[in-house]
């Protein structure tokens, strides 16, 4: 995939990104462990699913500015690279190259 394509597609997942920090914010203290239902961080365009994972896995993939959260098969290999699959359903991708910088420098937390 070409730069300019890579620079969209993370700029099109950050923007998701931003999504799921707000739905992590409106979570009540003390939940940190119950599921809650976050959204596919993938690049396609119109993805409306959800991947069900606890606020305090969330943050362990928020860990690293380069880590997404993905349904399985959500996937764009020319872009990022599957570092876990999870058994409850969803993979932790690492973004690659110019797509993991545009992810760097998106990253709210920084």
């Amino acid at each position: 995939m070409e730069g300019q394509k890579q620079r969209r597609a993370a700029a099109n997942e950050a923007t998701i990104r931003d999504v799921n920090e707000g739905i992590e914010r409106g979570q009540w203290p003390g939940e940190e462990d119950k599921p809650v239902g976050f959204r596919c961080e993938c690049a396609r365009l119109g993805c409306n699913q959800l991947v069900e994972l606890t606020v305090r896995e969330y943050e362990e993939i928020r860990a690293n500015p380069r880590h997404f959260v993905l349904v399985p098969g959500h996937e764009l290999p020319e872009v990022e690279t599957v570092v876990e699959r999870k058994t409850s359903g969803y993979i932790i991708v690492e973004k690659l190259d110019q797509a993991g910088e545009v992810a760097e420098h998106s990253d709210p937390r920084a």
